[in-house]
């Protein structure tokens, strides 16, 4: 039995409980001393007799000692009340004794002045009990002491008091003391079972020590020893969890050499992980080995892999799986149904999605307002307008009410097609249907209102419902600082970008990048870069949209020497570049008639694994054809064919008539 520290809450009577259930196992030993062993055993009957004869000597003496271990603690002096009396003790009266203590360190000094006295003998009940006691008064340093002084005196320890200890260890949190008392059990020549190292194992395996684990388990497994499926199943869990997975196949190879398998909680933590990590093909095998070994996935098991073969966009055999669990009797729920509609429609497969929920109806499956919200979405994407508003009432009408997501869906759609008056009157709607206007609602209703070049009511609708409601956020600013830059308000921009600070909005990439755009449209190329170079200091990284912002203004005021630098920081910032930093950079150079280091560029754009597209080898070859290097040209075109791309008509004629040129 495990025993834990004493509880805020322990009363004398539940420490008691606790004991003596900690040391029931030492009943059989109780029976042999009084009954005897072996060829000079007392007769039963005798032996009932003599012990009624002694028990009231012995109730006696041992009534005698607990009143003296009082005093003792009353005056603080224990060992000189104990030294006062003059009895015999018997291994009885020891043990019944310590049973009417409660307190550690008194029965610790009583049986070392026990240890002194005429009759006196170690019993495995009277340790276990003080052993006990001192686990739950967390008394290690004095549990120390009494162990060492036991086994300094020759006695050896019984396997049910090493597993006391052990398990105390446990509950203590100190594993270092759980492994030598093991190994000291080990060692001692006690008799070891499969629980113990199953025990073991199983508190290793829950503090992640896998490297002991291992060595515990090669010492079982070589002393003929198997793990239970549960000490199985609780280590696949953790090496699942911690991302430890080059065992497990080793383990349920043991374990159908056993004859066991993990059960349904490891089986979906491992077919889990083998989803996270891609691996469909060893998942669909699991999945068909747990209904082999008697292990039926379940629920959870079946969305799992169906959502893996969605990511993998096998959405046939993601139905048909799914179809296979409906008829194996399992129940979908909102999760398992989701999934798969989840994946459907968002690769664009919203009909199949539709055609999937209906056959959920079918079968009395309840869909969520997030399938509801998926269809719509999917529905609204693929332009099929009057769908998404067909499945709206129809939600209403099955008693899904829209929420939030749902309005904003369809808030989107107005926003995007300019349909303002439309959006304004659903903000109100919603308000009305008890259903608050996120921040994401906001904002898309800030964005419409600029799309539309609504400036003016735009910043009114900032001021008079966003920044009251604490709903303006850098979103909102990006949102307007963008549209004052499209419309040439550079200087609106620039002051709202100023007054960001006074409010605690911190800028951040697109904020700089939307800005310095803006800057150069209107010919502001120093405060562009001053902006640049002030989001530096600022400790923002540049991402790869702002770079590419940079290159294109820069190449196209002339600083091309000054866009390459950038280009060479940006690489050193480890920020990767896109096609379109490469066109942006070649298309310069070729204008610049630097066609040579165009073509470099080429061949480091092709190494960095940036695959060309038509407009690379359109910039490409038109600068090489401006500087006459026509076989230049005619290389990079058939490397340009072999990849199936097709030259634009006017670069190809040109390539043609300068080779005809050349071979006259």
């Amino acid at each position: 039995m495990i025993l834990a520290k004493r509880p805020p809450w322990s009363s004398p009577i539940s420490r008691s409980c606790i004991l003596h259930a900690t040391v029931a196992w030492i009943i059989s030993w109780r029976r042999v001393w009084y009954s005897g062993a072996g060829d000079n055993a007392t007769p039963p009957g005798a032996s009932a007799q003599l012990s009624k004869f002694f028990w009231p000597v012995r109730g006696h003496i041992s009534s005698i000692i607990g009143q003296a271990l009082e005093r003792g603690r009353s005056s603080g002096s224990v060992e000189l009340e104990l030294e006062r009396l003059h009895v015999n003790l018997s291994p009885f009266v020891v043990n019944r004794v310590l049973r009417g203590v409660s307190d550690s360190e008194t029965a610790v000094r009583f049986y070392w002045w026990a240890e002194s006295r005429p009759g006196f003998d170690h019993t495995q009940f009277a340790i276990a009990y003080i052993v006990s006691l001192l686990f739950i008064d967390g008394n290690f340093s004095l549990l120390s002491e009494f162990l060492d002084r036991v086994r300094s005196q020759g006695v050896a320890l019984h396997r049910s008091l090493y597993r006391i200890l052990i398990s105390g260890y446990v509950r203590a949190g100190k594993f270092g003391s759980v492994i030598r008392t093991f190994d000291e059990m080990v060692t001692s020549g006690c008799r070891e079972f499969g629980v113990d190292y199953n025990r073991l194992i199983g508190v290793l395996v829950k503090n992640c020590c896998f490297d002991l684990v291992e060595k515990y388990y090669g010492m079982a497994l070589d002393k003929g020893f198997c793990l239970t499926q549960f000490t199985y199943s609780r280590w696949i869990s953790a090496l699942c969890q911690s991302d430890r997975i080059e065992l497990v196949e080793k383990l349920l190879a043991d374990m159908d050499k056993f004859g066991c398998f993990p059960d349904i909680w490891a089986c979906n933590i491992y077919v889990d992980y083998l989803c996270r990590q891609n691996r469909l093909h060893d998942a669909l095998q699991m999945l068909e080995k747990m209904g082999m070994k008697g292990t039926d996935p379940d629920v959870v098991t079946y969305t799992t892999v169906v959502d893996c073969l969605c990511d993998n966009k096998q959405f046939a055999e993601a139905v048909e799986l799914w179809e296979d669990m409906v008829k194996r009797g399992l129940k979908p729920d909102t999760i398992a149904c989701g999934v798969l509609i989840f994946g459907l429609c968002k690769n664009d497969r919203v009909n199949e999605a539709f055609e999937l929920a209906l056959r959920m109806l079918s079968l009395d499956l309840e869909l969520s307002v997030c399938i509801y919200n998926a269809l719509i979405s999917g529905f609204w994407r693929s332009g099929s307008i009057g769908k998404a508003f067909k499945i709206i009432s129809f939600m209403r009408k099955n008693g899904c009410e829209p929420d939030v997501v749902t309005y904003n869906i369809v808030l989107n759609h107005y926003c995007n097609t300019g349909m303002v008056k439309d959006a304004e009157d659903l903000m109100k709607k919603m308000e009305m249907s008890g259903v608050n206007p996120d921040r994401y609602s906001y904002n898309q209703m800030l964005k419409g209102l600029c799309k539309a070049h609504q400036l003016d009511k735009a910043f009114a609708f900032v001021a008079d419902h966003m920044e009251v409601g604490g709903f303006c956020d850098i979103v909102s600013c990006n949102i307007l600082i963008d549209a004052f830059c499209k419309a040439r308000k550079v200087n609106s921009a620039l002051k709202l970008f100023k007054e960001m600070g006074y409010k605690g909005i911190q800028p951040d990439v697109v904020t700089y990048g939307t800005l310095i755009n803006g800057l150069y449209s209107i010919g502001y190329h120093n405060l562009a870069e001053e902006t640049f170079e002030l989001m530096l200091k600022a400790q923002i990284v540049p991402n790869v949209n702002l770079y590419n912002i940079m290159l294109h203004n820069l190449c196209k005021v002339g600083h091309l020497k000054q866009a390459q630098n950038i280009f060479f920081q940006m690489i050193q910032m480890e920020v990767s570049p896109d096609i379109i930093t490469f066109n942006t950079l070649i298309y310069w150079l070729g204008k610049s008639s630097r066609a040579i280091e165009a073509l470099d560029l080429f061949r480091d754009m092709r190494g960095r694994g940036v695959e060309p597209d038509s407009l690379t080898f359109r910039y490409l070859i038109s600068g090489l054809l401006e500087e006459g290097k026509a076989t230049l040209s005619y290389e990079v075109w058939e490397y340009m064919m072999e990849n199936g791309i097709i030259l634009d008509r006017d670069v190809s004629d040109r390539l043609i008539n300068m080779l005809k040129s050349k071979n006259k």
